[in-house]
């Protein structure tokens, strides 16, 4: 959020996570989510489909034949009387289901029932284990059970457009929305790729010319922007991808040279010193130096404003 937001502050996320108006909760690619309250009602029950894929091709063999309305209840009962970790949750349920696994019970749950992470979890500078409970809005509203897909994709425009229907599919974890974008298709323009794929975006959203130069970016871990497009060569080059995204599915923190990623960062905190260690892929110009420099300290008074700082670049490998 600070890349993304001018003047963005540690403290106004983590008041927002303790007054419940944003919530971590398992959403698009069945991944957990940082959202809003409002988010969180809406999108949950667009994505079911993809939950349900997930926890079948992880856990389906080990459920089989399992009542999925009964532990869906008793899991939701769990929850209500106590917050419990997901470890604890699957304990508490094996002891109803002694013949069945406990991660996958686990796992069913949170498939079927609005899970949400409880803070100190998610605070800024706090470790805590993820405790979950049962999502209700603070107004008592619960999670819409009607999907607002068409509502989601003019959403995902709104950030990522011009893109595919695949790029939205990749994004999302959702299938078969063909059907869909020709739902939306007379409110959206249209261009076309190199290879003649159709790229929708909206009629209103801004479009810099292709010479309009992107200042440097640092990108944190996980962050979306590598993980919204089918092709991921319009943000990334193929070959950095294995430096950038590694076999166990960790996705380190980036640098964007002109909207492109070209190095990894990251934060080394030892003795009262918080250094940025820039790691580029490939070699940079003097200028290309001085200006992540610039926004490297920036980074750095707001990642680490009680150490000193430093800023190094390593060599390339």
């Amino acid at each position: 959020m600070w890349t993304r937001i001018e003047g963005f502050r540690q403290e106004e996320l983590s008041k927002l996570i303790q007054d419940r108006k944003a919530v971590r909760i398992a959403l698009m690619r069945s991944t957990l989510h940082l959202v809003s309250a409002r988010d969180c009602l809406n999108l949950r029950a667009c994505l079911q489909a993809v939950h349900d894929r997930s926890l079948n091709g992880a856990f389906g063999k080990r459920l089989a034949g399992l009542d999925t309305k009964s532990l869906a209840t008793a899991g939701r009962a769990l929850v209500e009387a106590k917050p419990l970790t997901f470890s604890e949750l699957g304990k508490r349920l094996n002891e109803q289901w002694p013949d069945r696994d406990p991660a996958a019970l686990a796992a069913a749950v949170r498939t079927w029932v609005p899970l949400v992470q409880l803070p100190p979890r998610g605070l800024w500078g706090r470790a805590a284990k993820p405790y979950i409970l049962l999502w209700k809005h603070g107004s008592g509203t619960p999670i819409s059970a009607e999907p607002a897909t068409e509502a989601m994709i003019l959403r995902y425009l709104a950030t990522y457009g011009p893109a595919t229907i695949k790029d939205i599919q990749v994004w999302s974890g959702l299938t078969r929305l063909r059907e869909v974008m020709e739902r939306l298709r007379q409110q959206l323009v249209i261009f076309r790729d190199e290879q003649g794929n159709e790229l929708f975006d909206l009629p209103d959203a801004p479009r810099p010319d292709a010479d309009t130069q992107s200042p440097p970016r640092f990108l944190g871990e996980f962050d979306n922007m590598l993980l919204s497009y089918a092709d991921r060569k319009r943000i990334i080059d193929e070959v950095y991808l294995k430096r950038v995204i590694t076999e166990n599915g960790i996705i380190r923190s980036t640098i964007l040279i002109d909207g492109f990623v070209c190095g990894t960062w990251r934060i080394k905190r030892d003795q009262g010193t918080a250094t940025l260690i820039i790691e580029p892929f490939k070699r940079l110009s003097k200028q290309e130096q001085s200006a992540l420099a610039e926004e490297g300290a920036r980074l750095l008074i707001f990642a680490a404003d009680d150490h000193s700082h430093d800023i190094q670049f390593a060599p390339l490998e």
